[in-house]
């Protein structure tokens, strides 16, 4: 659905001033996305003491991503420029709730993921405000999973994250970063398919500088069927705790290589990441390999495959290893279907869970399905 600028008030607006007016555009867009699912543990958070409650049926919101609302406008600033601005949040199809920002407490927010102001042109792009991190963009660009809500590497991620410490009341996570709030990111132009993207947010913590701050630096090459990317996430005061004073403690950095190659249909992936925590290493270290496979059947039809590998390299009886399958079917440019399985051998206290939001027992291995339905406007 768009709504344009151009409509009826702006034309008599511009038609009576007389004034060169510049062309502008503001799109609504969003997905409700519903299924089914069964798995056969499942814990009350993602923390590596929960108990194993049995297995489940439910309804669940985000099968593929989450269901979500935004709007989106760019403004012709005239001379190659461009202002732009963009605005997203998701919600429960289930129950219609809003979802969780990353205050240290389970709070909603409006616009859970993105909310941002930014110019663009020959120089490239810049946005300030609440944004998915550089990083995982890039994770996403070289997955053949894409970063989905079953068994992808975005679930890898939040394996890492609750080995971390991190239970899931926030999105403020221990480990790299998928949405960061007062953030500046600059991203390059495409040389030759080869781009930039760097990060800034300051933490606004009176008294230290570097008080919950984040940084990062990614560099991506998309040419000749290639995706790859290299990244560099560092981050301060992670996941404070409600009591917690931001101090500046550099307990974040994420670091990761990942390629996708692509031909004829086919897609091949792999990735080595490493996760840790810099101030104490011996608490937080950990490595995730992932790899993958897929095929677009026909248009309509795409099919993946994957797994992703967790090591804890302070306690090696931790370790986790889960394997996916899911297909798509597009029965139109708006709407499609899903199915996926998987299964996750979790050893010692891990807890790499197969559905983003529904965490699973640690150490206990574990299958999940899931059928659903997705429709964008």
């Amino acid at each position: 659905m768009k709504l344009r600028s151009e409509l009826i008030l702006p034309a008599v607006l511009c038609a009576f001033s007389g004034a060169a007016c510049a062309q502008s555009s503001v799109t609504l867009y969003g997905t409700v996305d519903g299924s089914l699912m069964w798995q056969t543990s499942s814990a009350a958070s993602y923390s590596t003491a929960a108990k194993n409650n049995g297995g489940l049926v439910r309804y669940k919101d985000g099968g593929t991503y989450a269901s979500f609302w935004g709007m989106r406008g760019v403004e012709d600033l005239g001379g190659g420029y461009h202002a732009i601005f963009q605005l997203q949040g998701t919600f429960d199809s289930g129950t219609g709730k809003l979802g969780i920002g990353d205050s240290s407490a389970p709070t909603t927010s409006i616009f859970s993921q993105v909310a941002t102001v930014g110019v663009g042109g020959g120089f490239g792009e810049i946005k300030i405000g609440r944004q998915y991190a550089p990083m995982m963009l890039a994770l996403t660009d070289t997955d053949v999973r894409r970063a989905g809500y079953f068994g992808s590497i975005l679930t890898g991620l939040v394996g890492l994250n609750s080995a971390a410490g991190w239970v899931g009341a926030s999105t403020n996570g221990a480990i790299g970063g998928v949405y960061d709030s007062n953030a500046f990111v600059y991203v390059s132009p495409s040389f030759g398919g080869l781009k930039a993207s760097l990060e800034y947010a300051p933490g606004g913590v009176a008294g230290s500088i570097q008080g919950n701050t984040r940084e990062s630096a990614v560099l991506q090459y998309n040419n000749y069927g290639f995706n790859l990317a290299a990244i560099y996430y560092n981050g301060h005061d992670t996941n404070p705790g409600a009591t917690t004073v931001p101090t500046g403690l550099n307990n974040n950095r994420f670091l990761s290589v990942s390629g996708l190659y692509s031909r004829s249909g086919f897609s091949v992936a792999g990735s080595f990441s490493n996760g840790r925590n810099p101030s104490n290493s011996n608490q937080t270290d950990l490595d995730m390999i992932s790899g993958g496979l897929a095929y677009q059947f026909t248009p309509a039809f795409f099919v993946s495959s994957a797994l992703y590998y967790l090591k804890d390299k302070n306690h090696t009886a931790n370790q986790s290893t889960s394997f996916v399958l899911g297909a798509s079917y597009s029965l139109s440019k708006a709407t499609s279907v899903y199915a996926n399985v998987g299964y996750v051998n979790n050893r010692g206290k891990m807890n790499q869970s197969l559905v983003y939001g529904q965490p699973v027992a640690p150490g206990v291995g574990t299958t999940a399905a899931m059928i659903g339905l997705r429709e964008r406007f």
